[in-house]
Formats: C-alpha cells, sequence, structure tokens
C-alpha cells in the first residue's frame, strides 16, 4: 500500500492593505495577504510570493501626503532642496519596496549593480514670478557619478502663482555605489522661489541580471 503524504501546509489569512504589512514586526516565517499578493518574512525582509515577482522585477509608487495645495513645499530663490516625499501611501508589485527607496533619507537605490530602472516623477508646482524664475530636477549623489545628467527643466509658461502640473520620466542603470549610498531627487530654483506639492514616485525595474 502506497501512502501520499501533504506536500502543502494550507494557511488562510486575512487580508490587509501593504500600509498595514509595512508597520508589522518583521518575523521570521510570517505570512500576510495583502491586495498584491501573499508576503513572507525572509531574512528580515518581506518576500511577495506572487509569481509575477519570480524574477524581482516590478515597481513601487510611493505618494506624499505632506506638501499639498493647502501646505506647499517652498524652494527659496537661488537653492536646491530634495523633492519631498515622505511615502504615506506605498503601493508594491515588488518584493520590497525599502530596496529602492528610504523615506527618512529620502534617498532612491539600485538592488543590483547593473539593473536598469524607469523612474516617473509627478508632482505639481508655481512660481510667484513666473516670467523670469524656472527649475531644475536631478538626480545626485554627491558622491562622483555621472547621475546628474537625469535632469529636466521645469518651466512656468501658464503665468504667475499658476498651478502646473509635471510629469517627467527617466530611464538608468546603476552602478555599485548607486545600490551601496543611493541618490536623491533634486530641485533647484533659480530667478525666484517655487513652490511645489502633491509628490508621487514610480519607479520600475525592468531588467536585472
Amino acid at each position: 500500500m502506497t501512502t501520499t503524504l501533504n506536500s502543502a501546509i494550507k494557511v488562510q489569512t486575512d487580508v490587509i492593505t501593504d500600509a498595514e504589512r509595512l508597520t508589522y514586526a518583521i518575523e521570521e516565517g510570517s505570512i500576510v495577504q495583502t491586495e498584491t499578493g501573499y508576503w513572507i518574512v525572509r531574512s528580515g525582509a518581506w518576500v511577495n510570493l506572487n509569481s509575477s515577482d519570480a524574477q524581482g522585477l516590478g515597481w513601487v509608487r510611493w505618494d506624499d501626503d505632506q506638501y499639498t495645495s493647502a501646505s506647499k513645499f517652498t524652494i527659496a530663490q537661488d537653492a536646491t532642496e530634495t523633492l519631498p516625499n515622505n511615502a504615506a501611501t506605498i503601493t508594491s508589485y515588488l518584493n520590497t519596496p525599502t530596496d529602492l527607496y528610504n523615506p527618512t533619507t529620502q534617498r532612491v537605490y539600485g538592488i543590483k549593480e547593473n539593473d536598469m530602472y524607469v523612474a516617473t516623477i509627478v508632482f505639481t508646482a508655481s512660481a510667484a514670478n513666473a516670467n523670469v524664475t524656472y527649475g531644475e530636477l536631478k538626480l545626485e549623489g554627491g558622491n562622483g557619478t555621472p547621475y546628474e545628467r537625469l535632469a529636466a527643466t521645469i518651466a512656468f509658461p501658464k503665468g504667475n502663482d499658476v498651478a502646473h502640473p509635471f510629469h517627467y520620466v527617466f530611464q538608468y542603470y546603476v552602478d555599485a555605489d548607486f545600490v551601496a549610498n543611493g541618490n536623491f531627487w533634486t530641485v533647484t530654483a533659480t530667478g525666484g522661489a517655487i513652490q511645489i506639492w502633491d509628490c508621487i514616485m514610480f519607479i520600475q525595474r525592468t531588467q536585472s541580471r
């Protein structure tokens, strides 16, 4: 007589949000279910068990709620500031979203050297003196790497104190320093002050070897 053994243990969990999952204590072997699938703690980090994440590819979106139309982030004339994003809302289809962005240090990272990424930066901005004011969005690390070339000019053609929606897309690969130390998105205001709010950052890991 042949004995058939069970090859799995059935586990039923309540469905929670990804935001709730990130507040849970890291306990090895813990399993939860969120809107993005089943997650398990392995080696001290959340890992998504979805088959679509098998190759470690995916995307994460971070929404800031600190600076809104009622409370705008001001960049003084000729000043450079890090683009704010407190990651109040995180939507993730990647195993570990913290691998790509740390909201405390506001640095973006890569997971593995030579990975390819696509980053989308979205925000609303205005300038009191639109005729002479412009901004520059730039990826910086302060570590001698050439990521400053990932830049875009912010112009205000609609006029003074008019809200302008901005949407920028950048493609890049990461070197070892980017993986280890990260970079950060900055905005420089020239000619006058700039106000920014409703910041969103989206990063997609598109290739890894």
